[in-house]
């Protein structure tokens, strides 16, 4: 075993042979070069620690302080004095350096998974990936898409922004749920439902290790509503229409005509409607369902279309109401954006309701009860169930499951008839009170 005081000129002399060479320095012990065949060079520091209640020290180690050239010999002989120091305090250098080593390693994961809870993690971020994928990965229905929004939107992202989504518990899914009124069993029950959808993809994505929302109480389902307008209460908004500002005095008379959806009524375009065949076509990106629907439009429909033509192509010279336009919104005040304001509206038809002489105020209806109204207003006129969901666009029923795979009947001729048998009906109601006002329905008969 070589001996020799550790100095540049001592380790430039030493040339490499067959095998390891080991020089150990004279000043300080345990600290050595080793020499590699291949002539790499390596400061070294030999040591030992004995074992707690050990009679004998422990086999020697070796730590490896580094290259030459990476360190001169002085820099190496500090950090080989440092070593013998930790060794007299009984501190092994090999292990404090493993240690060293992994409290770095888990410093560094724990800073990445906090970067990740904090970053792709947050809520915000993975509610927005969700939404992305509840849009186009099937073929949801528009009013789904939206009402998904509105939940992470409104009720979700506000008080979860922020958080880590694997952070988020039953204690913070709770208070959202209970901020909504329970009289709004609806919302409830829409929150807790889309909630548990988002989280449940989460959950087999890995991101979380469960839903949290499965061992939450769901919210009571509020009760189907029942709700559907008698004679007199139909007769009664469609007079009272008369008093609501235009273009929402159509835009009523055009729901309780059609019984098509409030949405797919205020939307409707002059370019889904033909005038040769009288018919608006709803197409697949509007309607609830997203199917492209054909509704048949009976003589009154026609009519009011007729006078809806004339006021739009007013200012443009055109008096020709056979021409319907071909481009732009039936049913707008600005021109270029659906109509907008519809809760307004419906309070404004309501106060003018009791004054149309032929009701007094109409309790607890809302707009899409003209849905149920006219739906019942088909089984009382005889026509078929099928023809019914057909006219409102329905793929449940006689057209969901495994009969609307084989059913391909469209049912065009039938939903025209029915549509035709329901204005008829509504112009008989109508007729024991002769009006001069184009809103009636006898007038609206009399200009078709």
């Amino acid at each position: 075993m070589a001996k020799a005081n550790i100095t540049k000129r001592t380790v430039d002399s030493i040339q490499p042979s067959d095998r390891d060479q080991f020089v150990w320095d004279t000043d300080l012990s345990g600290f050595g070069l080793k020499v590699t065949p291949a002539g790499r060079k390596v400061y070294i520091y030999q040591y030992r620690i004995a074992a707690p209640g050990a009679a004998d020290r422990t086999p020697a180690k070796r730590y490896t302080i580094g290259k030459h050239g990476a360190l001169t010999p002085d820099q190496a002989r500090k950090r080989a004095e440092q070593l013998a120091g930790m060794v007299a305090n009984g501190i092994d250098p090999r292990q404090s350096e493993i240690d060293r080593h992994a409290a770095e390693n888990e410093a560094k994961q724990a800073a990445a998974e906090k970067a990740r809870l904090e970053g792709d993690l947050a809520f915000e971020n993975i509610a927005a990936l969700w939404l992305d994928h509840y849009e186009h990965e099937k073929g949801r229905r528009p009013s789904s898409i939206r009402q998904a929004k509105l939940v992470v939107d409104k009720h979700l992202k506000p008080r979860l922004a922020h958080k880590p989504l694997p952070h988020i518990g039953r204690s913070d899914l709770q208070p959202i749920i209970d901020a909504i009124p329970v009289v709004q069993k609806g919302m409830r029950r829409a929150v807790f439902a889309y909630a548990s959808v988002l989280f449940g993809w989460a959950a087999r994505r890995g991101d979380i290790p469960a839903n949290p929302l499965a061992d939450m109480e769901k919210p009571v389902a509020p009760k189907p509503r029942d709700r559907v307008l008698s004679d007199v209460e139909v007769l009664a908004v469609w007079n009272a229409a008369a008093s609501v500002s235009e273009p929402f005095d159509s835009f009523f008379r055009l729901l309780i005509l059609t019984g098509q959806r409030r949405g797919e009524v205020a939307g409707m375009a002059w370019a889904e409607l033909d005038r040769a065949t009288t018919t608006w076509t709803v197409p697949a990106d509007r309607a609830k369902n997203g199917v492209a629907h054909i509704v048949p439009l009976s003589a009154p429909v026609v009519a009011e279309l007729h006078r809806l033509s004339k006021a739009a192509q007013k200012g443009k010279g055109i008096q020709d109401e056979n021409k319907w336009p071909k481009v732009g919104l039936v049913l707008t005040t600005t021109g270029k954006t659906p109509i907008s304001g519809i809760t307004k509206a419906k309070s404004a038809l309501d106060a003018a309701v009791p004054k149309s002489g032929e009701s007094g105020p109409l309790p607890g209806w809302r707009i899409h009860d003209i849905r149920r109204t006219v739906a019942t207003g088909f089984q009382r006129l005889g026509i078929r169930f099928e023809v019914t969901e057909a006219v409102l666009n329905h793929i449940s029923g006689a057209k969901g499951g495994i009969a609307g795979v084989y059913q391909r009947h469209d049912w065009k001729d039938e939903k025209r008839a029915a549509l035709e048998a329901w204005a008829r009906h509504l112009r008989e109601l109508a007729s024991p009170a002769e009006q001069d006002d184009v809103v009636s329905l006898d007038a609206v008969k009399r200009s078709a």
